[in-house]
């Protein structure tokens, strides 16, 4: 029984003893996993973009294709790195972005309560969806003349119709994310007694992020859209959209494809930062990786 018990107690010390080094072992592991895996992302992505160029330029070097229609990589490059450097691009970049941005804020604060409220609430849903859904389906072009007979040609016509673009995706989402909230959680805060007010802050809102956050991403899709549509038929001569119709009059194939590439580039940034704003707002969404 004596040399059981020493056993056992040797046996429990080694385990005692090895615990804090077996944690901080794993932590250790767990913090240089997560560095490679940022730093492998990041090379893959770059090694992506860097192949598909290359493919591009060796492509269109054949000229199997028509060089007006499919110009090479490096004069798309060379035409955007021309436009940025002599001042063409700058000023309507930030003319596109600011009014995107604009627009997709004003939208977030229009949209979120709305959907929230028609989640929530079954007499808002019967009395706003009818025309919720009307504006979802109804093509953003076909309100250009409309907006210009009243607006007119300028910044506030563009303004609206990335608003009247982005705002009904946000909306639909955040209404289906209150929708989709678990009742047994509901249930839960009445038990122990939680206000509506609580309901919502503690309960609803947190299970909803990740829609609000969905929404927010079709609505920077579909302001985008709705910005480019705006400056294109808006005749007001300015931003990306201008630079692009103006660029396919000259028969500019490389600046055409130069202004494509920035706003792919402007799109996902702002996917990304929301994406970014996501996992640092609500860490216990994020789906473990295989």
């Amino acid at each position: 029984m004596k040399s059981m018990t020493t056993t056992a107690s040797g046996v429990g010390g080694s385990t005692k003893g090895t615990g804090p080094g077996i944690s901080k072992a794993a932590q250790t592991e767990s913090i240089e996993v997560s560095r490679l895996a940022s730093f492998k992302s990041t090379a893959i992505t770059i090694a992506n973009l860097t192949t598909f160029f290359v493919l591009w330029e060796l492509v269109a070097r054949t000229e199997l294709l028509n060089p007006l229609f499919f110009p090479r990589a490096s004069d798309i490059f060379s035409a955007m790195w021309t436009g940025l450097v002599d001042g063409t691009i700058p000023p309507e970049l930030w003319h596109s972005l600011s009014n995107l941005l604009i627009g997709l804020v004003i939208s977030a604060v229009i949209g979120i309560p709305i959907g929230l409220l028609m989640g929530a609430s079954r007499s808002a849903d019967l009395i706003l969806s009818p025309y919720v859904w009307a504006m979802v389906s109804l093509p953003r072009v076909a309100l250009i003349p409309l907006l210009i007979l009243i607006l007119g040609f300028g910044n506030s016509m563009q303004l609206t119709i990335i608003v009247l673009s982005a705002v009904f995706p946000i909306t639909v989402n955040c209404m289906a994310g209150v929708k989709t909230v678990d009742p047994s959680l509901i249930r839960a805060g009445n038990v122990f007694g939680a206000s509506r007010l609580q309901l919502y802050r503690k309960i609803i809102l947190p299970f909803t992020l990740p829609f609000v956050i969905s929404g927010v991403n079709q609505g920077i899709a579909r302001g985008l859209v709705g910005m480019l549509i705006g400056e294109l038929l808006g005749g007001s001569g300015e931003g990306l959209g201008f630079l692009l119709n103006k660029a396919g009059d000259n028969f500019d194939s490389p600046t055409m494809y130069a202004i494509l590439i920035i706003l792919a580039v402007m799109s996902v940034g702002l996917v990304q930062s929301m994406n970014v704003l996501e996992r640092r707002a609500a860490p216990w969404r994020a789906i473990p990786k295989m």
